[in-house]
């Protein structure tokens, strides 16, 4: 019965967690109808940076927000390559991919897996204050949290001017040029906010595992 209990919970731990990347995924494949190839390579992005950070010594909330940030800027680069290079969809999201894949070589150095060496977002739980039970459960609830927040936070932002204009640029994109709105700028905000929440669920995967390799994520 244990043996069943551990495994429903890790499968709802890691369901949670790729629950951010399904939505940030949604806006680029669902709305903007962009196949976006770079959350395969922005996912394990948010796992060197957060690495990267929580070993030199950051605090692991900053380097979920630093590794959100990294996210959007990839996802930025790839609607700057579709939007301003007029690079096809697939193949701009190829190209982010397969240079994420140096980026994180770099960051994460020779040395992989990456242990952060305990110190996680899970640190911020202290076993003596806690019950046994909900100790046990510390990761299923820092995943369902963070993945609840993320999503009343897309929810209220896709009911904003800006996120219907956003849903507007994949739907009727001649309607948003008809308001005097650039669709190209409203691609790549979606990329960036798409790309963000992937990287973002990397660093927290990366902080359930403490540890971090180039090649997590792979073939998501």
């Amino acid at each position: 019965m244990d043996v069943i209990l551990s495994l429903l919970q890790n499968v709802l731990e890691e369901g949670f967690i790729y629950g951010i990347v399904a939505m940030g995924v949604y806006i680029t494949y669902k709305i903007l109808d962009f196949p976006d190839l770079s959350v395969d390579g922005t996912f394990p992005l948010g796992c060197a940076v957060t690495a990267a950070m929580i070993v030199a010594g950051v605090n692991p909330w900053l380097a979920c927000i630093a590794s959100f940030v990294a996210g959007a800027l990839a996802g930025c680069v790839t609607g700057l390559l579709h939007v301003r290079l007029r690079v096809t969809d697939l193949l701009s999201g190829i190209i982010v991919m397969t240079a994420c894949w140096s980026v994180n070589l770099i960051i994460l150095g020779a040395n992989q897996p990456n242990p952060l060496a305990g110190n996680s977002l899970l640190q911020f739980y202290n076993q003596p204050t806690m019950p046994d039970a909900l100790y046990r459960c510390r990761v299923l609830i820092l995943a369902a949290v963070l993945a609840i927040v993320v999503k009343v936070l897309m929810d209220a932002f896709l009911r904003t001017k800006g996120g219907m204009l956003l849903r507007a640029a994949g739907d009727n994109p001649q309607f948003v040029t008809s308001l005097g709105r650039d669709q190209g700028n409203m691609k790549i905000l979606g990329l960036a906010i798409g790309n963000g929440c992937t990287a973002l669920a990397g660093s927290i995967l990366a902080q359930q595992a403490e540890s971090a390799t180039v090649s997590i994520g792979t073939g998501m």
